[in-house]
């Protein structure tokens, strides 16, 4: 049986959130064993594990908005590239630490905020989810944070390869202040977070970190949007081969 369309829309609202942990997840895994020293390699892997965590809570919860045969895996590992409605941000490839820093904390000053306001939703489980996520998104970005003011007040070559990255990563911080037309029904029933308000207060504290790390912030008025509408760049689907090898393989595998 398909869900209601008032159910659609918070399954699409819910991808719209989940697919954001889940991505950014499955890059941070990338790293695991490849950390510059012990003590950040166990650090963004715990940071992976939380944002999955998080994931397999949302998707719980899809899979029984959704009824039939939908499972948190089915969610996770069996859509097309399409179907999947993360923002271009956190799909980018780890091109260096900077990059891979610089990505997880614009993401981090996104999250943080989406989640202080998400705690209040009138839908329970969302609002419950988004409280017990906040301690752990509020570490990922504290951590994040720290290392952008280390490689930016760092040596010449750190201060060049953080302020590269902040200016290539930069042209994918607006799309996670768009929204979708289910995002728009979740806001106007109470549910969703009006993302667009949200902007202001990113920026601010966005600033406030670059400058501290004696880092310019990028003057862009042209930025790339599409992920939220399923259109991914090139990344997404080398990452989504990885992502759904085993369970393509070898079919109904659990988590």
């Amino acid at each position: 049986m398909n869900p209601e369309p008032n159910k659609m829309n918070l399954v699409q609202y819910i991808y719209g959130i989940a697919d954001n942990a889940l991505i950014l997840g499955q890059r941070l895994g990338e790293l695991c064993g490849h950390g510059p020293n012990l003590e950040v390699d166990i650090a963004m892997t715990n940071i992976a594990l939380d944002l999955l965590g998080q994931t397999r809570s949302y998707y719980q919860y899809a899979a029984q908005l959704s009824g039939g045969d939908a499972t948190e895996d089915t969610i996770a590992f069996l859509r097309n590239e399409r179907e999947y409605k993360s923002v271009l941000l956190v799909e980018q490839p780890n091109t260096d630490f900077a990059y891979s820093i610089g990505r997880q904390f614009l993401y981090d000053a996104f999250h943080l905020l989406l989640l202080q306001e998400l705690q209040h939703s009138k839908d329970e489980t969302l609002a419950a989810i988004a409280k017990k996520s906040i301690k752990e998104v509020s570490y990922h970005h504290r951590f994040s944070s720290d290392w952008v003011k280390r490689l930016g007040d760092g040596t010449e070559e750190s201060h060049q390869r953080m302020q590269t990255a902040i200016n290539d990563l930069w042209t994918f911080t607006d799309e996670l202040f768009h929204q979708t037309d289910a995002d728009k029904s979740m806001v106007s029933e109470g549910i969703g977070v009006d993302v667009t308000t949200l902007k202001a207060a990113f920026f601010s504290k966005i600033t406030q970190i670059l400058e501290e790390a004696t880092l310019q912030v990028p003057d862009m008025k042209y930025f790339q949007k599409g992920g939220k509408h399923g259109i991914h760049s090139e990344h997404m689907g080398y990452l989504l081969a990885d992502l759904q090898y085993m369970q393509r393989t070898y079919p109904d595998m659990n988590w």
